[in-house]
C-alpha cells in the first residue's frame, strides 16, 4: 500500500483504447476534443498515479472486475465491481489495487486529441 505522501508512480497498469469520436464535426464548440473509452487492468498490488486532476477531462468510471482504491483528500474508497466514480474538475486523485485478483475498469472521458 501506498501512503499520499509518497511518489504515486503507475506500475502494473495496462491500458487499452477501446473506441473513440471526434467530438468536432458532432458538438460545436468542441474542435480539438474526443470521448474516449478505455479498458484499464491494474495488477494486484498496483498503482494509477501520480496524484493528478481532472481539469478540462471528465469522465465515468465502471469497475467490471475487482476492487480499486481511489486516494482522495486523504481518503481511501474502495470500490467494486458496478458504477464506480465521476471524474470532474473538482478530483485530484490516485488509484491502487490493493487486492489479490486483477482489477478491470471501463473509462470514458472527453479529452484534447493528441
Amino acid at each position: 500500500m501506498v501512503n499520499d505522501h509518497g511518489e504515486h508512480e503507475t506500475h502494473g497498469v495496462t491500458v487499452e483504447l477501446l473506441t473513440s469520436v471526434d467530438l468536432g464535426p458532432e458538438i460545436p464548440g468542441m474542435a480539438g476534443r474526443e470521448l474516449r473509452m478505455r479498458r484499464i487492468t491494474m495488477a494486484p498490488g498496483s498503482v494509477f498515479g501520480p496524484l493528478h486532476d481532472h481539469q478540462g477531462r471528465p469522465g465515468v468510471v465502471n469497475i467490471l472486475q475487482g476492487t480499486i482504491t481511489d486516494h482522495r483528500d486523504g481518503v481511501a474508497t474502495h470500490y467494486g465491481p458496478g458504477v464506480g466514480w465521476p471524474e470532474d474538475s473538482a478530483t485530484t486523485h490516485w488509484l491502487e489495487n490493493q487486492g489479490t485478483v486483477p482489477a478491470v475498469e471501463i473509462s470514458v472521458d472527453i479529452v484534447s486529441r493528441a
